[in-house]
This record gives structure tokens, sequence and C-alpha cells, in this order.
């Protein structure tokens, strides 16, 4: 299979007579910001942070930390309406629209949020060529046909999925989605398509309240710790693969499950979530899936334990790449 995963501790080749270092590649759109109000609980700030890390730790070099271009109202379109991809670049959104997306408009919104789904699509290529590539940006799991919410403007995960399969680069995926909050508009977007298969496992308290069935959904409860979660993801995630039979796997790395997080509720802990990064990319290995990343949530009282969790996910990723 092309661009099969496959593990590499030291992170080198040979290219014939000579060894090479290999190193993670990811997208990052830390530098396209976006106007907030003083006060607003979307943590912006964490992109460059996490980018900052990555290159200071060795994880990336700075020619493997790529801008990534827009996604094209084309690409926008085989997901989304056209009338709410207008009003939204138009800046026309009614207040309430603008109001259950969670962020004001503006210019700046659309470029970052276009640059956001155009990460997760080049990652995803890449991916399938070398196994694994992530986005420093991407997750956008509560976004619908026709509006945005939770702070997620447009589906980066569905757009990357139906621009691989106009391509006919793919055409079975499975999403893996281990933010905290139920990647809603995800399965909404893929409902009713046997070649997707839909997989969150996240709280059954939190938001969103009102839950949209997925193909296979694990719901945990307040205070849920480390134990308990990887039990929990170890079951279900060789049904996952074994019925998926995908030629890619997106996986929404969520920070938001650590106990330091304030939207979180659960009890992971760094070492928890290492693992479970550990847990699925080498599942992913053993039945020889390509992994595309994407950062998703992360809301920590302290945000080094958001970025902590995040640069943790790329290094545990970055034994992964070929």
């Amino acid at each position: 299979m092309r661009g099969k995963l496959q593990a590499i501790g030291d992170r080198t080749r040979r290219d014939g007579d000579h060894e090479v270092t290999v190193t993670l590649h990811v997208w990052s759109s830390a530098h396209y910001v976006i106007p907030l109000p003083d006060g607003h609980r979307f943590p912006i700030a964490k992109y460059a942070l996490v980018r900052d890390a990555l290159l200071a730790e060795g994880i990336v070099r700075a020619e493997t930390v790529h801008d990534p271009a827009r996604a094209t109202i084309e690409q926008l379109r085989r997901v989304h309406g056209a009338e709410y991809v207008e009003a939204l670049h138009a800046g026309t959104l009614a207040p309430a629209a603008v109001r259950r997306l969670g962020f004001p408009w503006s210019a700046a919104l659309v470029e970052r949020s276009l640059r956001a789904v155009g990460g997760t699509v080049e990652a995803a290529r890449h991916a399938l060529a070398h196994g694994v590539a992530m986005n420093l940006a991407g997750g956008t799991h509560h976004a619908f046909a026709d509006h945005g919410e939770g702070f997620c403007v447009f589906n980066d995960v569905v757009v990357a999925a139906a621009d691989l399969r106009a391509t006919r680069d793919v055409r079975r995926v499975a999403v893996v989605d281990l933010d905290v909050h139920q990647g809603n508009g995800t399965h909404a977007l893929f409902a009713g398509d046997a070649a997707t298969f839909t997989f969150s496992m996240h709280g059954r308290r939190n938001y969103p309240f009102t839950k949209v069935a997925g193909t296979l959904d694990v719901e945990l409860e307040d205070g849920t710790d480390d134990a308990t979660y990887l039990a929990l993801l170890a079951e279900a995630l060789p049904r996952v693969l074994r019925e998926a039979r995908a030629d890619l796997v997106f996986y929404l790395a969520g920070a938001d499950p650590h106990e330091g997080d304030t939207l979180g509720r659960l009890r992971l802990t760094h070492d928890g979530l290492r693992r479970r990064d550990a847990m699925v990319l080498e599942m992913c290995r053993e039945v020889g899936i390509p992994v595309a990343i994407t950062m998703a949530g992360g809301y920590g009282r302290d945000v080094a334990d958001t970025v902590g969790v995040h640069v943790g996910t790329a290094r545990v990723a970055s034994g992964y790449t070929r």
C-alpha cells in the first residue's frame, strides 16, 4: 500500500549508501491570527507556541514546516452549501450564525479558516505518500454543511476526504476522533456514507449536548482516568480499523481530555495522552494504514499544558514517518 505507516524509532533510514534523517512534516497556519475580544476562551496563541516548541525540540525542521495553501471554493463546495460559503467569505452571516460560530467575523477569520482546511488537505496527501503527517490546526469537527459552531468554521477533515476522493487517491476513510467533544458535524456530513467509518470517543455529558450518531460512539463519564480511557480505546480501535478497511485514517488528537483542561471534565495525564497517541499510530501501522493528524481542541487552564499535549502528539508521530 502506498505510504504504509512504518515505525522507525531512530528517525533515520537508508537512501542508497547514505543515512537520511526522517522528520515529521507539518502544516502550520499559526501566523494567520484572528482578532478576538479580551477574555475570549479560544486559545489562538497555542498554535504558534506548538510550532515553536516543535522547532526548538528538533521534532521538525524549518524546511518541514509548511505554509498551507488556501482551500478553494471548489473544495469547500463539495461539502458546504453555497449560501454558507458565500456568506462567510462576504461577511454577511446573520448575527445568530456568528454567535453560534463563537468567533466575531473578520477577513482574518476567513483567511485563517481557509488555510487551516488547506493544511489538512495537504497533510492528508503527504500522509498517503509518507505514512504520517500533521496539520498544526484543524479538527474542526463541529462544522456542518450549512453552518459553523463551537469555534469550527469549515469541516477540514470532510473537505480533505472529499478532495482525495475527487482525485481518486482514496476511496475508503476512517475518522478516529479523540477530541473530548463529539464530532457532531463530521458525523452528520458523513451520514449514510458506507465508505467512511466515523469513530468518536468523547464526554457523555459534554458539548455538544445533542449528539449526532456516528458509526461508533464511545461515551465517557466525567472524571474518566488514564486506565479506563486506554482500556476502552484498546477495545474499540481494532473494530474501527477492521471494519473501516480504510485507505487513510484522519486522527483528531485533541488535547482537551487532559486533566488540566477547562472544558474537558476528564482526568487524563500527559503520559496517558502520549500512550493514546502511540496506540492509535501503532495499530494503524500494524494494518498498514497512513494517518493524517489534526490538533483539534485544547483549552487548558495553563496553556503550557495544552501545548505540551500537542507537542507530545507530534513527538510520537515523528517515530512513524518514512
